[in-house]
This record gives C-alpha cells, structure tokens and sequence, in this order.
C-alpha cells in the first residue's frame, strides 16, 4: 500500500523522523516537503499524525496515470471523489485540491469540472480554494474535508526530475497535524520561560522519536529538564517511567507545574515521574550505572542575546558537554542512544565536545541520503532553526558503544 507524507520545513529532520517510526519501503522524496513510501500494514493515520511532530498531513495514494493523460486524470479524481462522496450522503460534499513539488496543475480548472460532475449526479457540493498552491492543515481542519469532505492531492514522480515525464499520483489526505492542540501545548501551559528560551513541542517529539524507544516501561532521563517539554512530550507518548533533573530550582518547579497541567489535561495516571535538582555533570551520584535506556535533552545553548565572546561561550559549552556525556556513559546501558540539541551560532565552527565511548548515528536514511531535498552536514547530524537566528539547533544522535 502506497501512502504520501507531508512533511514540516525541515526535510532532513522529518525524514529521519518518520524512517525511525515506520517500516516502509521505496521511500521517495518528490519535493522537499513530500515523501512517497511502500507499507506492508495499513496505517492509522489519525494515530500516528499524533505521535509525529515533523509530519504536516498522511494520505493513501490510491491510484497513477501517465503525466501526459489529462483525461485520465480527470476520469480518476472524479472516481475518487465519486466514492468518497458515495459514503458521506446527506450533507454537501466539501472537496478541495492540492499540489505537490516542482509541476503546478490547474486546480482551478479540475475543481470547476468535479464540481459539475456532481452537479449532474444530482450532489450538493462546495468547492475549498487557497491562495496558496496547497491547502493547509487549518483549511483542510475548519473545512470538514476529512471525514465528511476530502482533499485531493496531485504529485508528479518525473523521470529524472524533468516535467511533464513519469506519473502522476493522485491521493486523499487522511490526517492533518493538530495544529490547535500542538499550540495549547506550546503557548497554554502555566510555566514558559521565554527567557531561557523553550523546547518547541514539535522538536520534542522528534527527538523522543528519533530515540526509537520500543517498550513504554524504557527509563527516559532528561538531566537539562528546563520546563519540562521532553518529559510532558514523552508521557504524551505513553512513556511511563521519566527522570528528570536540572540545576535550576525554578526549572524543576516549572516542569512539576507542566507535567501536572498536561497530566491533568490528557488524563494521563499511569506515569511515574521523578524530578530532582542536581547538576547533570553528577549525574552518575544519583543514578546507578547502566540504569538509563535513552537520554533526551537540550542543555543550555549559551547566551541568546547582547553581546557574545563566542570563544569564550563555546569553549565553556564543550567542557560542560562533554563533562556531561562522560556521565551519561556511566548511567546509560550498552547501546543506549543519547538525543541531544547542541549550539550552532550563526557565522561560527561548530562545537565540538569530547564524546568518547560514543558514536554518531546518521538518521537520515541511507537510500535518501543524496537527495538533493536534503541539506548536508559536516557531520551527520541535522541542522534545526529559521533563516536569520543567532543560533540554531543541531540534532545529534549518539550510541553508547
């Protein structure tokens, strides 16, 4: 079964995402923002949507026509869309089409036409239009176009990327990202810390994902909890056993106010969560050795703002790092994996802690490694932030050896 994935602003990162959650086959990156894949088992997408904060939508792709047929893609949408709307009767058929990677179609013109067919099928319809090439999770939300309505999705698979070659696919989008419930998260609960500055909710995720922790009784230790974003995130998840540390009283109080609001929130009772203020340079004093099975953490990134020694400031980052994960050795078993956020400052080398007994791990996956969507690195980690920051967010996956 083919499904398509639609994927945040930062292709390498969602990749490595949704490679480390699902088992697919014949992954192919269309666009920077949209991946086709093979899966042998049929995908709840409503559920994973939920679990995976790089993805934007998930649909099925349910059939391809040549690039050049346009009366075939127009005989097939309208089949399509003639079944689904054939199971949703008794209210007007919402239906609204989107675009994706480098061929634009005329939406418009296809619209105007399923909109007639209906008509003449005796079908109340309405048809959803964007300004934008692609309806976006909130439009395809406020519109009912899933469930009782559906949005249509048209790629090209060119052959060697040239236009007007290959196939067309022709999907339906089964889930959207909870884009309401991903912003309570981030901006509605009671502790937030814009000054230190907060984990988004969505990197949270991604870095819990990116762990591939695969029983729910897994010891997860955050020891830079801050406000507790990776802790919230993963109980979220199902975890249920969480340690987490800081060396801030007023971070481990703001995580016991999030964790209580999320808890209270989702209905969440079966976690066992323990918080403590400690340094995370101690850590092996107050967890015994081999205890951890994943580590996932944003430590502290340095001064975000004024003026900045960056040698200084780096330099105090690389021993405090690697103070840290000489630690997270000691307390993490034999091939336990490290998720980490380390700095890069905009215009400067990137820092470089001692992280002896480890290795690097490249998510990405290998068959998508030279795609041209993907941003290299010097090093296989992942570069996370917006053009014009002071520091970005490198992704690094590390296992203890």
């Amino acid at each position: 079964m083919k499904y398509f994935f639609v994927l945040g602003t930062n292709t390498a990162l969602s990749v490595a995402e949704l490679a480390a959650s699902l088992n697919w086959k014949e992954p192919r990156l269309l666009a920077a923002d949209f991946l086709t894949a093979e899966v042998d088992l049929e995908i709840k997408a409503d559920n994973l949507i939920k679990r995976l904060g790089g993805l934007v939508k998930i649909g099925r792709v349910a059939t391809e026509v040549e690039s050049g047929d346009a009366a075939r893609l127009r005989a097939e949408v309208e089949l399509l869309a003639g079944v689904k709307q054939a199971k949703n009767t008794g209210h007007k058929f919402n239906f609204g089409l989107s675009d994706y990677g480098h061929r634009v179609f005329d939406k418009k013109d296809l619209g105007l036409k399923l909109k007639k067919y209906f008509q003449e099928r005796g079908t109340s319809s309405r048809f959803v239009v964007s300004r934008e090439k692609t309806l976006s999770s909130v439009v395809v939300t406020q519109n009912k176009l899933i469930g009782r309505g559906m949005e249509i999705v048209l790629a090209e698979d060119a052959e060697k990327g040239k236009a007007g070659t290959g196939k067309i696919l022709i999907g339906e989008t089964l889930a959207v990202q909870l884009f309401k419930d991903l912003s309570r998260r981030d901006f509605g609960r009671p502790a937030r810390d814009d000054l230190s500055g907060m984990l988004p909710p969505k990197l949270a995720q991604i870095m819990i994902n990116l762990a591939q922790i695969n029983d729910v009784n897994a010891v997860i230790i955050d020891p830079f909890c801050g406000s507790g974003t990776v802790l919230t995130e993963a109980a979220l998840l199902g975890y249920k056993n969480l340690f987490g540390s800081d060396i801030s009283l007023k971070a481990i109080e703001d995580t016991r106010k999030n964790l209580s609001w999320t808890r209270e929130l989702y209905g969440i009772n079966d976690c066992k969560i323990k918080l403590a203020v400690k340094n995370a340079v101690d850590l092996s004093k107050f967890i015994k050795a081999g205890y951890a099975d994943v580590i996932i953490t944003e430590p502290f990134l340095g001064p975000q703002r004024g003026m900045i020694n960056f040698n200084s400031v780096m330099n105090n980052l690389e021993e405090l790092y690697s103070r840290a994960l000489r630690e997270f050795w000691k307390v993490l078993k034999t091939g336990g994996r490290v998720v980490m956020i380390w700095p890069l400052f905009y215009g400067q080398r990137p820092i470089a802690p001692s992280y002896e007994g480890f290795k690097i791990l490249d998510m990405v996956p290998e068959e998508l490694r030279n795609s041209r969507f993907i941003k290299k690195n010097n090093r296989p980690t992942i570069i996370y932030g917006r053009p014009g920051q002071k520091v970005y967010r490198e992704v690094v996956v590390l296992e203890k050896m």
